[in-house]
């Protein structure tokens, strides 16, 4: 499970987060839903243990982030959390086989050619990044990052940089994989179109959650609107 109790975090003079508070179970896929400038992203990193915040408490796969140092939470990043951001953060100068390996050396594991292979590149294995369209590195972004074998996918707007047609694959791809697999998974995107897909969707405003609601009906990623 993910809890977060009355959190806040400012930058500077800037007040982000306003006392959030939330509980995501595991194996739940969530969305975390605003406009720009909402705070969703700042939550994502703190629930993440990518960032620090000032007041609160934060639970994640059993852990308190808050009585970790920052060698204590690498340490829980490696263990436990997978990232997809809306950059793809891939190294040019390997191969879709050995960007995806980086991630599964974190947890030894030996049969990530798998995880390629479900997301639909295992005829690209020493493809180099710059000969892959948009929707093929997020591809290896999320084989990268479930190759690690996490409890929780983190994904920040992983389709904001992809058309629609690719947007929608990718989407299938991490829902897919996430029923497969049961991991827990926590995407922020700005799209309420994306939050159909979901079983929990946070919404936020102005660094406050201001709506929580399930849904009782999720649809596929070619299913909903765009």
């Amino acid at each position: 499970m993910i809890k977060a109790e009355n959190v806040t975090k400012s930058y500077g003079s800037t007040q982000v987060l306003k006392g959030v508070s939330l509980e995501i179970e595991d194996g739940e896929f969530t969305v975390i839903l605003g406009a720009s400038g909402s705070g969703k992203s700042t939550l994502l990193n703190i629930l993440s243990g990518l960032e620090k915040f000032d007041g609160g408490n934060v639970e994640c796969c059993a852990q308190c982030l808050n009585d970790l140092n920052d060698a204590q939470l690498t340490l829980f990043r490696k263990k436990h959390v997978g990232y997809v951001f809306q950059q793809y953060y891939l190294l040019s100068h390997l191969s879709v086989d050995a960007n995806v390996k980086l991630g599964a050396d974190l947890a030894q594991n030996k049969n990530y050619k798998d995880i390629i292979k479900a997301v639909g590149l295992g005829e690209k294995l020493s493809r180099k990044p710059f000969a892959l369209s948009g929707g093929e590195q997020q591809r290896v972004c999320i084989a990268r990052a479930l190759a690690k074998e996490p409890d929780v996918l983190f994904l920040d707007e992983p389709t904001g940089a992809l058309d629609e047609n690719t947007g929608r694959e990718i989407l299938n791809y991490i829902s897919q994989l996430q029923k497969e697999k049961g991991f827990t998974a926590v995407m922020v995107t700005h799209n309420s179109n994306i939050a159909e897909m979901a079983e929990k969707v946070i919404r936020m405003n102005s660094g406050k959650i201001v709506e929580i609601y399930k849904n009782e009906n999720c649809k596929s990623a070619y299913e909903i609107g765009w």
